[in-house]
């Protein structure tokens, strides 16, 4: 698939991107192999946990593995529409399961390395999986639930050797390199490619069904947002079992032929490794969430080579400003806010050329009707919230999923109204139609008649010298109706106190609106938070109703 020829000026953009989508689409055949064929550059440099060795594979390698995984898949009476759950690394054989699966017409189900027993318990009976592909430090895990998953019925070890499994090398070693497209079932675009599980911030996690038309519509995250050439090396911070690893080290970067870092890094982030892999991999486009930033804005950003970034991209939530002016200062780029969810890709960024306001998710991708809506689907006028709203087009918005799928395989369409997908988050538009991320839905404070985000009261605590992570909440007030609750976890060298809360208030009054400013403080040691690092406000309402 070229798109060499696309204009990326975002004006035009967004009166001409109009993609298409072939009617046979299948990722793995129609980007990997066909790379193979006509360009076979440097797919993936996977790099590893010591940094020391560096190695650059190339499309045919993903090529030959994937046909030799999908010929194995086969052999074991695997079928187009069974489900697998895959848990693994940042390693090459990730790839190498998905790819395979997609010929095969297996629908992979990545998975977080943090999953627990009971995680993937869930997962593998929602879907009725009957493949459990995963690394060696899971197979307990999943020894564990055998009983309890009745419908899985293949086991796959990933690296390494274990009784009752399969070993992925063997598997390869013993299939063939050669796989007949025509002799297998037609795939169609429209056809589930993969599924992924969101974070489960308020419920237990829904499955997001993915096409493979939804690889392809990535070719808009990868043109527009991370603005990707052939000639970049792009690195996306990302467990594999996160949709953001489709966005950053998979579908954007292989349509458009940009060679993509994986590292295989230790479970503690380590600053210092990755500043300095920066520098030695010249890496020139680089995407990682707000708090990896956090921690880099508070190194001596001087000692390191970051001259090869060209583009720097956060995603996740809104990055504060301070953290924006130290990582310019260092590295000359803005970072680049994003949005979009596991339903959708890149829906809203700031895109090269346009003015980036700090704060700021940007304006809708090309390709998008994104706008802030009320409960009627209505257009909200500017500066008020409402919901963040993608509108249901006729051909349906690229990337965009088309319900939750429950047991049976019914769809759950309830996100679906007024001509709209609602997102769950909330925003306000500004006169010159740049979107202000204010918080999911159900975050939003309520109190003595303002509203107020929660996000903006964090952004503020955050500049803070104490304050090294916070969380807001509304907490039932009698005479307000909620008060901000703000949680605390404090920068090393400070000690909770009566002071330091007078004082970090004092700070929140001038740094924000007086009515923002957290009424009470709690100091805590850690947050809780999803498998995602997404923060469980939810956890934090239900403590505070029960204090």
């Amino acid at each position: 698939m070229d798109f060499s020829s696309v204009d990326r000026s975002y004006a035009d953009a967004r009166r001409t991107f109009h993609p298409v989508v072939p009617e046979g689409f299948n990722f793995a055949f129609d980007v990997i192999d066909d790379w193979a064929a006509r360009d076979d550059r440097t797919a993936i440099i996977a790099v590893s946990r010591d940094g020391e060795t560096v190695r650059h594979l190339p499309f045919s390698w993903f090529a030959e593995q994937s046909n030799r995984f999908a010929n194995a898949l086969r052999s074991l009476g695997a079928r187009p529409g069974d489900f697998a759950v895959v848990i693994a690394g940042r390693v090459p054989e990730w790839y190498t399961v998905l790819f395979g699966c997609m010929k095969a017409g297996v629908v992979s189900m990545p998975g977080t390395n943090l999953l627990t027993a009971h995680d993937i318990e869930y997962r593998a009976n929602h879907s009725r999986a009957t493949l459990a592909i995963v690394a060696p430090e899971h197979c307990e895990k999943v020894d564990a639930i055998r009983a309890a998953c009745p419908t899985l019925k293949h086991f796959i070890v990933v690296g390494g050797e274990r009784d009752g499994w399969l070993s992925l090398e063997a598997l390869l070693a013993d299939a063939s390199p050669v796989l007949d497209r025509a002799a297998l079932p037609t795939t169609h675009a429209s056809d589930m490619m993969m599924a992924y599980f969101t974070s489960g911030t308020t419920s237990m996690p829904k499955m997001v069904p993915r096409d493979h038309g939804y690889a392809l519509a990535h070719a808009a995250t990868g043109l527009f947002w991370q603005d990707l050439r052939p000639s970049d090396v792009h690195w996306s911070l990302t467990d594999t079992g996160w949709a953001k690893a489709a966005w950053g080290i998979l579908f954007p970067q292989m349509v458009l032929g940009t060679p993509c870092v994986l590292y295989d890094g230790p479970t503690a982030f380590n600053a210092e490794m990755h500043l300095n892999l920066i520098g030695k991999l010249k890496v020139t486009t680089f995407c990682a969430p707000p708090t990896v930033y956090r921690l880099f804005a508070q190194q001596d950003l001087s000692q390191y080579d970051l001259s090869s970034l060209r583009r720097s991209l956060g995603a996740g939530e809104p990055l504060n400003p301070e953290v924006m002016r130290i990582w310019k200062k260092a590295t000359g780029t803005v970072i680049a806010d994003g949005y979009g969810q596991t339903e959708t890709i890149n829906i809203v960024a700031n895109f090269p050329g346009e003015e980036v306001r700090p704060g700021s998710m940007g304006k809708p991708v090309p390709g998008f009707d994104v706008d802030v809506v009320d409960d009627d689907g209505k257009r909200m006028p500017d500066e008020e919230v409402g919901h963040i709203g993608v509108r249901v087009t006729d051909p349906w918005p690229p990337g965009l999923f088309h319900g939750y799928y429950e047991a049976g395989g019914r769809l759950d369409t309830k996100p679906f109204r007024n001509g709209w997908y609602y997102t769950g988050d909330t925003a306000r538009r500004d006169k010159d139609g740049y979107l202000w991320f204010v918080g999911r839905s159900d975050d939003l404070i309520s109190s003595a008649g303002y509203r107020i985000s929660p996000f903006e009261v964090e952004s503020a605590l955050l500049v803070h010298d104490a304050v090294a992570e916070s969380a807001v909440i509304g907490k039932p007030d009698a005479t307000r109706g909620e008060i901000v609750k703000a949680y605390v976890v404090l920068a090393k060298g400070f000690t909770p106190s009566d002071e330091l809360v007078k004082d970090i208030q004092d700070f929140c009054r001038k740094e924000t609106a007086p009515y923002k400013y957290p009424r009470e403080i709690e100091f805590v040691e850690a947050l809780p938070k999803t498998i995602s690092g997404k923060i469980r406000r939810v956890e934090l309402r239900a403590a505070s109703k029960d204090g």
